[in-house]
């Protein structure tokens, strides 16, 4: 299990160029600070949009699986989650064993490791979603 320094986050371009069209401040840092690489050579293992994840929280070992999605998509019930949530960017562009770390609306520090990408877009060869 390895921590997560700002500046270690990996976006594909099209994520990246749709990504930079919302006004968020931890969006705006994360993607000041990612890694930018094409959405054919990006590891299947790195979380990008509408990639499925099963994340461990670290404090509680709840398990739980996630799509990290756009805001008019996200239905946190049935796990699709905003990529505005705190949840949504702290796992955006991590990978398998990172552990995802983000403050809460409470500014409780929340924490998840990312056990397995269950499902990424790219790695189906769907690069235009």
């Amino acid at each position: 299990m390895q921590s997560v320094v700002h500046g270690e986050r990996m976006l594909t371009d099209l994520d990246f160029a749709r990504l930079s069209k919302f006004s968020s401040a931890p969006l705006a840092d994360l993607l000041a600070g990612a890694e930018i690489t094409s959405a054919r050579t990006v590891k299947p293992e790195v979380i990008t949009m509408y990639s499925r994840a099963e994340v461990v929280d670290v404090y509680t070992r709840r398990r739980q699986v996630v799509t990290v999605c756009y805001p008019g998509d996200a239905e946190p019930a049935a796990g699709f989650i905003s990529v505005l949530s705190p949840l949504g960017t702290g796992l955006l562009g991590l990978q398998t064993g990172d552990v995802a770390r983000w403050l809460i609306p409470t500014g409780e520090e929340c924490a998840a490791e990312i056990a397995a990408v269950q499902y990424q877009p790219e790695a189906s060869g769907d690069y235009a979603r």
